[in-house]
This record gives structure tokens, C-alpha cells and sequence, in this order.
């Protein structure tokens, strides 16, 4: 799909045969695509952080002989639903501040706003209907993990910016992106510690690492209209930037699991992990756009195996 993408009703960088283009009629297919259902590895890049931080916490309950089953389901089913509904609201608002932009992208110009088959005022009532629905998930939670899902808007808010004023806007994408490692915690505690602050800067770090990957895509009309990324700070030779960033994200997270006195099986997942994220830098070629989007979606699976390691640690505690 390229300059046909528009006519299609599809965008450029999304599957064509997504069950959004099977399920919903024609006329909701740019807010499916403004909320990016049709290409769901951004809410589960999003959910990962904040299951991990829910199955680190609920095994550091079991320890301490509070660990509840419904409890553990419960969290994790808001932090899903929450995942979905601010990821599209954020993306719908990215878009929005993104307009003009994605106008001189090839990749993005497919996009309902500059494409046409929105207008910029149904974008906005769509934001806020997802905000909505977002904002009624986070009141079932303790009223701590509310104050620190209303602040997290700040950095979302930030986010769409970054990119017109540093060289670093994957590190504000980590900011707000990373913040579900903390709230999974305080959900089951209501208090902060140092484990799920240091989960934070691992998934932070993790994700600075796969969103430069996601960027080399477009480095090259990035460099023609002035947008900055860390692939364009990164130049040719990423590697040893991907090497500090994974490196970090991998140092930190076994802290943190040191820290909750996570299970043995959680380190088994992280080790898994650890070699996923090493495959991603030795295979990668910045000059294969279809590659670099390969490897950034492979980090869902690496989000995956973290969490199952964390699970299996739980349920050897819990039983």
C-alpha cells in the first residue's frame, strides 16, 4: 500500500487482513486506525510493563501470605483494558499534534487525519471519548495508583512534542510509555519502592531501545523535514547504543526482581529475554525499513517471556 493506501480506506504500515477490516464497517475504519487497533503491538508494548509490574507485585504479596488470585486477575484485566483505550487515545492525540508532519512522511501520509477521512474535530471527540473510558478503568483502582495515572498525562502530553525540541523523544515515549511498571505495584500496595522503580528504568530503557529500531523507518524523511529521533542521533552505527540501552534495561530488571525477591523462574524469563534482545542487535539492518519493523514488533514477544517468568515464579509461591 502506498499512494492507494487513502482510496483503500487502509494506512500504509497496518496488516490488510487485521480483524478490523473484517469486523467493522467501512465508515469506523479511521478511528479504528487513529486508536491503532489495526495494528496492536503498541498496547501490548504498553500492557507489558504494567503486567510485569502486577505479577512482580502479586509475588512479593504471596511471599508476605497476601496474595490473592482474584486480586492478581482483576488488576490485570484493568491494566489490559486501560493499555488498549490510552494507547488509542495517546495515538489519536499524537496524530493530531502530528498533523502536518505525517503530511511529508510517506509512511504516515496514509493516516486518517492527512489523508482526509477524518477531520480534525472527530479526531478530538474520539480522543476524548478514549480518555474517557480510560479515566473509568483507573477509578477502580486505590486512590495513590489514581493520583499517578492523572500525572502520567503530563508526560503523554509531552510526548507528541519531543521530537521538534531533542534529539531524544524515545526517551519521553519511555517516560510515559514505562509508567504502568510503577502503577502495577502501587495497585496491589498502594505504596512505592525501590523494585518497581527500577522496573520503571528498565522499561524505559527497553523502550528507547525497540522505538529507535521502530525510527530507522523513517530516518530518511525524518533528516528532510527536521523531525529528530535517536536513530537520527544514532547515525549508521546504532549498535553500541542498542548495546548500553537493552544492556541497561536488562541490569536494572534483574535489580528490581533482586530487590521484590522475585522467584527463580523470573530470572529464567529474564535470561530468555536478555538473548531475544541480543538476536535484535546482531541481526539488525537499519537499511531495511520492513526489517526494522519486524524487530520492533518482535519485542512483544520479549515483553511475553518476561511476564511468564514472573507468573511461573508466582504460582510456585502461591500454591
Amino acid at each position: 500500500m502506498n499512494t492507494s493506501s487513502a482510496d483503500s480506506g487502509r494506512v500504509h504500515d497496518a496488516p490488510s487482513n487485521n480483524w478490523v477490516y473484517r469486523a467493522l464497517p467501512r465508515a469506523l475504519w479511521p478511528y479504528a486506525q487513529l486508536a491503532r487497533w489495526d495494528r496492536p503491538i503498541g498496547w501490548q508494548l504498553l500492557m507489558w510493563p504494567c503486567l510485569w509490574s502486577v505479577a512482580l507485585a502479586s509475588g512479593a504479596a504471596a511471599a508476605a501470605g497476601q496474595f490473592s488470585v482474584g486480586r492478581f486477575v482483576f488488576h490485570s484485566f484493568l491494566f489490559i483494558a486501560g493499555a488498549i483505550a490510552m494507547r488509542g487515545a495517546g495515538c489519536t492525540f499524537n496524530d493530531i499534534i502530528d498533523h502536518d508532519i505525517d503530511m511529508e512522511v510517506a509512511r504516515t501520509r496514509s493516516r486518517p487525519l492527512p489523508s482526509g477521512r477524518v477531520s480534525r474535530f472527530q479526531a478530538k471527540a474520539f480522543m476524548v471519548l478514549q480518555a474517557l473510558v480510560g479515566l473509568m478503568i483507573l477509578l477502580q483502582f486505590n486512590a495513590f495508583s489514581i493520583l499517578l495515572g492523572i500525572l502520567s498525562l503530563g508526560l503523554v502530553a509531552i510526548y507528541p512534542f519531543a521530537k521538534r525540541f531533542t534529539d531524544w523523544p524515545q526517551f519521553f515515549l519511555g517516560l510515559a510509555f514505562s509508567w504502568g511498571a510503577i502503577m502495577g505495584w502501587t495497585a496491589e500496595f498502594g505504596t512505592l519502592s525501590l523494585a518497581p522503580v527500577l522496573l520503571y528504568g528498565a522499561a524505559i530503557a527497553w523502550t528507547i531501545g525497540y522505538d529507535t529500531i521502530y525510527a530507522y523507518q523513517d530516518r530518511e524523511d525524518d533528516e528532510l523535514i527536521g523531525v529528530r529521533s535517536t536513530a537520527r542521533r544514532f547515525g549508521d552505527n546504532p549498535r553500541p547504543w542498542l548495546i548500553g540501552l537493552y544492556g541497561l534495561a536488562v541490569v536494572l530488571m534483574l535489580l528490581s526482581f533482586l530487590a521484590a525477591g522475585a522467584g527463580l523462574f523470573a530470572y529464567f524469563g529474564l535470561l530468555v529475554a536478555a538473548g531475544l534482545l541480543i538476536y535484535q542487535i546482531l541481526v539488525l539492518n537499519i537499511h531495511d525499513p520492513e526489517q526494522c519493523l519486524a524487530l520492533f514488533k518482535f519485542n512483544g514477544v520479549v515483553g511475553l517471556i518476561i511476564f511468564t517468568g514472573l507468573v511461573a515464579a508466582l504460582l510456585v509461591r502461591a500454591v
